[in-house]
């Protein structure tokens, strides 16, 4: 981050890159003195103190990038005179891929000022420039929000990358019993169950079915029930049949 001048977004900064996996965060002559300690930076870093108090300091951005290999400058602006340019989503494929390749490889995505971004002279420090394809009407995104996104598609290229998990990992111990697939032999009580409870309520006509039944077959079939549903049904079934049994008494 370069010459950050809002300590709020420093402290959502570390927390948006801590969400994503990143722990290194890098700050440009910030406007603010010992600005991780600032007490609005740190309420804003909500859980990710230790990125915010172990984030390096430099005075020049030409200090901060020296052992980086692979920088982009993220920028809403289109640059005549500038590196090749490229989507946040390309970068991120671009810097897993230098990564892979490199192996003391360092990528860097590089953010300026919240008021004004970064500069030309910034920016040819870069090796590219990237933009996150936002509204064209209104593409003014906050320093912070804008790299929760560059984080994210980071993320995203390497855990492709790497073939892992995209999606969250059961907790569960077992799987329930009662979430495996019927069997054919359960399904079939359960049908025969529900064909005398649809009789004993004279919903079912045994005398003139029609198509009822086989229509009901078809239904649940489509269904694929499970354990826990077809034993759900057959407690139906024996509800109705115990209701209707005992308002015929009355």
């Amino acid at each position: 981050m370069v010459n950050p001048s809002h300590p709020g977004n420093v402290g959502s900064a570390a927390r948006a890159i801590k969400t994503m996996g990143f722990s290194e965060l890098v700050l440009v002559a910030p406007h603010v003195e010992d600005v991780t300690r600032h007490p609005e930076a740190v309420a804003l870093s909500s859980g990710a103190a230790d990125v915010l108090e172990n984030a390096r300091v430099y005075a020049t951005l030409e200090e901060a990038l020296a052992p980086v290999t692979l920088a982009f400058a993220l920028t809403a602006r289109v640059r005549d005179l500038a590196p090749p340019p490229c989507d946040i989503r390309q970068a991120a494929e671009l810097a897993c891929a230098h990564l892979g390749q490199a192996a003391e490889g360092v990528a860097a995505i590089v953010l300026g000022t919240e008021k004004s971004g970064l500069t030309n002279a910034q920016i040819a420090l870069c090796h590219r420039i990237c933009h996150i394809p936002a509204n064209p009407e209104y593409s003014s995104l906050n320093v912070a929000q804008a790299l929760q996104l560059a984080a994210w598609e980071l993320r995203y290229a390497l855990l492709i990358d790497q073939g892992a998990a995209l999606l969250p990992v059961s907790t569960a111990q077992e799987p329930s019993r009662g979430a495996e697939p019927a069997s054919s032999e359960a399904v079939q009580a359960f049908l025969a169950h529900w064909e005398s409870a649809l009789v004993e309520v004279r919903f079912l006509d045994p005398a003139h079915p029609k198509k009822l039944m086989p229509r009901m077959r078809h239904l649940f079939s489509r269904a694929g029930l499970t354990r826990d549903e077809v034993d759900m049904m057959r407690g139906v079934c024996t509800a109705m049949l115990t209701d209707y049994r005992n308002s015929r008494k009355k």
